[in-house]
């Protein structure tokens, strides 16, 4: 609790007094990659026929529900975080039925989404809880790639909105391009991706500073790779040096680098820290930090290549019935109620 001391001197008597008493609470931001939410519907201009039930997945109802029933329990445990950052989502009506008939209807969720122009049909979008976050604008960014303009990948959500009716805060949702074909081959589409969320922020924190800025994505690249550190300049804020710079954005994920058999995803025996969430320093300053969400039933041994590693919806074409092939990422950041 604040409150600020105010003295005043009325007819020679020295008076005392508190007002603007002022609340702060923590707000917690979650992302999750869910890995291939889709409906069951084939969507004439997307290539999601395998996502049928006569497709070569056989993702029937029965499945969607389940995957449906997961997501409800994560968010659940989670305590119902205000602002969720999903990918890997293909449309309105999976969001409609998350939000509105699954076990998460009772929390009140709204959501924005935009049909991207990714191939696959699979896009990010913003779950909110509008008595804690109202937006007040919401736009994809769309990429285009120099030299490929038939190219296709997932735009960019930009939501800015009031956290509790007083602090702004803009957000963005992204899912890179994946590394298929090559981590060298395919690190250009991603720092391309990178340069527009780039050019946003810095055109916000030239404008105000101080402003509110939060990204949060499945980036498909590691803390110190070309797209996170030298074209968005996310730097480690646990190091005293990257301080030097101002209007500096700055990884959280930087607390898990070096850790053993940690991350967000594994590739056959490499745990990998590939989602994020990157903040602006007057975020930094409420002393939030990120958190992977690894509880056990997330996860499942790895017969493979030992130790264990996320309970995935499918693993290679065989349905395994889990959850997601990457681990939700979480911070709790300080607003004033």
């Amino acid at each position: 609790m604040k409150s600020r001391l105010h003295i005043v001197c009325l007819l020679g008597i020295t008076l005392f007094y508190f007002v603007e008493s002022q609340a702060s609470e923590q707000v917690r931001i979650v992302f999750w990659n869910v890995e291939n939410y889709f409906d069951c519907i084939d969507d004439s201009l997307k290539a999601d026929e395998e996502f049928l039930p006569s497709g070569l997945r056989g993702w029937t109802p029965f499945r969607f529900w389940k995957k449906t029933g997961h997501i409800a329990r994560v968010l659940a445990v989670l305590h119902f975080p205000p602002i969720v950052g999903l990918a890997e989502v293909e449309n309105d009506y999976c969001l409609q039925q998350l939000t509105r008939v699954s076990p998460l209807k009772n929390a009140g969720y709204s959501f924005i989404h935009f049909e991207s122009s990714d191939v696959r049909g699979v896009d990010v979008c913003l779950l909110y809880n509008p008595y804690v976050f109202h937006p007040l604008v919401n736009r994809p960014l769309a990429v285009l790639f120099q030299g490929e303009p038939g190219k296709k990948t997932r735009d960019v959500l930009y939501v800015c909105g009031l956290v509790n009716g007083r602090d702004s805060l803009h957000l963005f949702v992204c899912h890179l391009p994946s590394r298929l074909g090559g981590e060298a081959e395919t690190d250009p589409y991603r720092c391309q991706v990178a340069f527009v969320i780039k050019g946003v922020t810095d055109s916000i924190l030239q404008q105000t500073p101080a402003a509110r800025v939060l990204i949060m994505g499945d980036f498909n690249d590691c803390p110190d790779s070309p797209s996170l550190k030298r074209v968005l300049g996310a730097e480690n804020p646990y190091n005293s040096d990257s301080f030097q710079v101002k209007k500096q954005l700055y990884n959280l994920m930087y607390t898990y680098v070096g850790k053993v058999e940690t991350g967000t995803h594994k590739h056959q025996s490499e745990w990998g820290i590939l989602d994020h969430i990157i903040v602006s320093e007057s975020v930094l300053s409420t002393k939030g930090k990120a958190v992977i969400f690894s509880p056990d039933f997330l996860l499942m041994p790895d017969s493979r290549w030992l130790g264990i590693k996320p309970f995935r919806t499918y693993y290679g074409m065989t349905y395994q019935g889990g959850y997601s092939d990457h681990l939700p990422v979480y911070t709790d950041v300080e607003f004033i109620q």
